[in-house]
């Protein structure tokens, strides 16, 4: 029942010893504050690690993570089902791994809200593989819920981001979200600054139904919109009522051109 990495060698390296260093540089020292309550949401981008490392250490590096995981992320591939849970087993990358919170993961499956254990949906989708390596750097111990999302109806989003959020709630240990998107995709990088800025702005005010909305009537790029949709939903019923842009970057910084970029958000939701 272990996933094995597919995208090793391609988004960031096969190598343990090359791994470990470049997350080193990524992430530098991480900064935990033992004094405050885990962060509810964190964002991160999933791109190969030369365009999206920096932004993805550095947010998860200010973060705050409880030692359970939901790890959300959108479905590239299309395979599975809409909320596919990879309930069991480990998933593995090059010189480590981080096991499954299966109890955690079985609760979610009967909550009725429509997720389904799904291996299919996880088998070639690396939006959640790129960043199990970060969540070990961070804490070996950490236990993960993967969730690949391909709802699109706002309406079961927020059931499905609630019942998320009773699952925290009632958890004697605490749980945290942590969502895979990249932002605007091949456009210019004052593009996708402009209009990327529109639905962050949505995020930071902690307003899920709008940022949905934004994304979907001025066809922002955002392909991970409907798992954010569906974590604001639930950080949103936990309490939370506003959010932090930690570092918004794009792959032109790796590359020089900034005439086609992929962008790239961090954002922190206490």
């Amino acid at each position: 029942m272990n996933r094995q990495p597919v995208v090793a060698g391609r988004f960031y390296p096969d190598s343990p010893e090359q791994l470990r260093r470049e997350l080193e540089m990524y992430m530098g020292t991480p900064v935990q504050d033992l004094d405050s309550k885990p962060d509810r949401l964190v964002m991160v981008p999933h791109a190969g690690y030369m365009f999206s490392g920096y932004p993805c250490g550095k947010t998860l590096a200010q973060s705050k993570l409880a030692s359970r995981v939901f790890l959300l992320g959108p479905n590239h591939t299309g395979l599975g089902s809409p909320l596919s849970v990879w309930d069991k087993g480990s998933w593995e990358f090059p010189g480590g791994k981080l096991d499954v919170d299966e109890g955690l993961a079985l609760k979610l499956i009967e909550s009725g809200t429509g997720f389904t254990a799904n291996e299919k949906a996880h088998s070639r989708e690396h939006s959640l593989e790129v960043i199990v390596p970060f969540l070990h750097y961070l804490n070996p111990r950490v236990k993960i819920v993967p969730v690949c999302v391909s709802e699109a109806s706002p309406t079961n989003l927020r059931k499905a981001g609630e019942a998320i959020a009773e699952l925290m709630e009632d958890s004697p240990e605490p749980v945290s979200m942590v969502v895979s998107s990249d932002m605007s995709h091949f456009i210019s990088a004052d593009q996708a600054k402009k209009l990327d800025s529109m639905a962050l702005e949505a995020i930071i005010r902690m307003d899920p139904s709008d940022l949905y909305s934004i994304v979907s009537s001025n066809q922002i790029s955002m392909c991970g919109v409907l798992p954010m949709t569906m974590a604001m939903f639930a950080a949103k019923k936990l309490g939370a009522t506003s959010g932090r842009l930690i570092d918004y970057s794009n792959s032109g910084k790796a590359t020089g051109d900034y005439e086609r970029v992929v962008a790239y958000a961090g954002v922190i939701i206490k």
